[in-house]
């Protein structure tokens, strides 16, 4: 029922032969069991495979010398040794104990002697069952592959212990809930909510890897919600739970936050392979700035007037604290930015200057922005939802004609910054940018109108401007 992958069993003959003991364990284990390993290469198409061992980190480095074809040492105050063979990284961690300080931001870490009281101290009962290799021993000392089969997540001793000794888990429970569809007992529920506040010790870091898991997740909606109702969210994500009992302007949801996973789920709809993490980022985020700008009008209504300006603030100030990559916060902070930009030019009468800034400035985001905002269309008013959607459709259908006549994608003015100077007779400065922002705005309402006629335009500004031209006489 479990296939090992050939390159266990391969490093598992040279632990044997030096007398210690190897086991795979964790997540290669579970999703061997769940069939999620498809078999491929010497790993079973697992990217990393985890091992525990009776060995010590100095004795794992000497017995795979030669074998190992890179190591990677970072983990070994830890006791975790990296290696790579054959395009695999494997992971053997000496068998180990570990827990947080109540104050800590890092585990602290001694070394066990038996391969029960490694697993006992893992998180939960599916990842706490192991293989030894290469004689494929499967050791199940705490019902895991019965929870496996119940779809059921448990922790091998009291949650209360197990969240105590890494908060962290408080968010892996929710990932697994959300990845493999294992429901928390309700035991390791109150034990979660009970020890949220206590993830404020953890590194943002290490809250960011699992939030940029569980967003990519099989059903992150689910997991998203369990981050709400068992307070998590208001120690790593507090933006979430601050959108309930916000009344969406569209009064055709109970809440803004129901709204947002309604978006969410959308979004997924529209994804074209696979999980699309910036598009569901923004997914979620995109209303984040409708509480702060909240307004009720006279005489009844709600409005939100430029909650997209705030959110991409509060979006931006969000993922730096949690350490996103630039590159992915810059995109999901221009799609929270741009996502109500469709909604500013009317029923869809767009000229061509407003079709030019719209594909401009979502530059290489436009292909997410479009679904982007086609999800966030929830009304349940049917013929509101396809006039809606016709209007979209006639965008994308002016974007397309455009781009086949002009490089609209690509935007520039006219003329360069070293134009710009030449002309005006001026050194590099404020006003050179000035200028050729000007520029682009010409651009985007005129389209190519050649170099004469940009340089009359540049001309005409800078006399309105009062600026000397050269060759002009006073």
């Amino acid at each position: 029922m479990l296939k090992v992958p050939p390159l266990a069993d391969e490093l598992g003959r040279i632990f044997a032969a030096h007398g210690h003991a190897l086991h795979l364990v964790g997540g290669t284990v579970r999703d061997a069991l769940l069939g999620r390993l498809t078999g491929i290469g010497g790993t079973g198409g697992a990217p990393d495979l985890d091992f525990t061992t009776d060995a010590r980190p100095e004795r794992v480095l000497e017995m795979t010398r030669g074998w190992a074809e890179a190591t990677w040492e970072a983990g070994i105050a830890f006791g975790t040794v990296g290696l790579a063979r054959r395009g695999a990284r494997l992971e053997v961690t000496t068998y180990r104990a570990e827990n947080y300080d109540r104050d800590s931001r890092n585990p602290t870490v001694s070394y066990g002697d038996s391969l029960e009281g490694d697993l006992v101290r893992r998180d939960f009962t599916v990842n706490a069952m192991a293989v030894s290799v290469p004689d494929h021993q499967f050791v199940d000392l705490f019902g895991g592959m019965a929870d496996l089969s119940r779809a059921v997540l448990r922790t091998p001793g009291p949650p209360e212990v197990s969240l105590d000794d890494d908060p962290l888990r408080i968010l892996r429970a929710i990932r697994f809930e959300a990845q493999l569809g294992l429901a928390p007992t309700p035991e390791l529920v109150d034990a979660m909510t009970a020890r949220a506040e206590r993830l404020k010790i953890v590194s943002a870091e290490r809250i960011r890897d699992e939030l940029r898991k569980l967003i990519i997740s099989a059903d992150p909606v689910a997991g998203l919600r369990r981050l709400v109702d068992v307070g998590a969210a208001a120690a790593t994500l507090p933006e979430l739970p601050g959108l309930r009992m916000e009344i969406d302007e569209h009064h055709q949801h109970k809440d803004v936050y129901a709204h947002t996973m309604t978006v969410l789920r959308q979004a997924m709809d529209l994804e074209d392979d696979g999980p699309d993490e910036v598009l569901r980022w923004a997914a979620l985020l995109h209303d984040i700035g409708k509480p702060r700008t909240r307004r009720h009008a006279t005489g009844g209504g709600v409005s939100f007037h430029h909650h997209e300006v705030v959110g991409r603030d509060m979006t931006r100030k969000r993922l730096v604290a949690l350490r996103f990559p630039k590159d992915v916060a810059d995109a999901i902070t221009l799609l929270v930015f741009l996502h109500l930009r469709f909604h500013g030019y009317g029923t869809g009468e767009w000229t061509d200057s407003a079709v030019r800034r719209y594909v401009h400035d979502a530059g290489p985001q436009l292909r997410r922005l479009h679904k982007l905002v086609r999800s966030d269309c929830t009304t349940r008013n049917k013929r509101k939802a396809a006039m809606l959607a016709r209007h979209y459709d006639s965008l994308e259908e002016r974007i397309a004609a455009l781009a086949a006549q002009e490089e609209i994608s690509a935007i520039r003015p006219e003329l360069s910054g070293d134009d710009i100077m030449e002309i005006l007779g001026i050194r590099p400065s404020r006003l050179v940018g000035e200028a050729r922002q000007h520029m682009l705005d010409f651009r985007f309402d005129m389209g190519m109108v050649g170099r004469d006629a940009a340089v009359a335009e540049l001309l005409r500004w800078a006399g309105e401007r009062g600026l000397p031209i050269p060759g002009e006489s006073g």
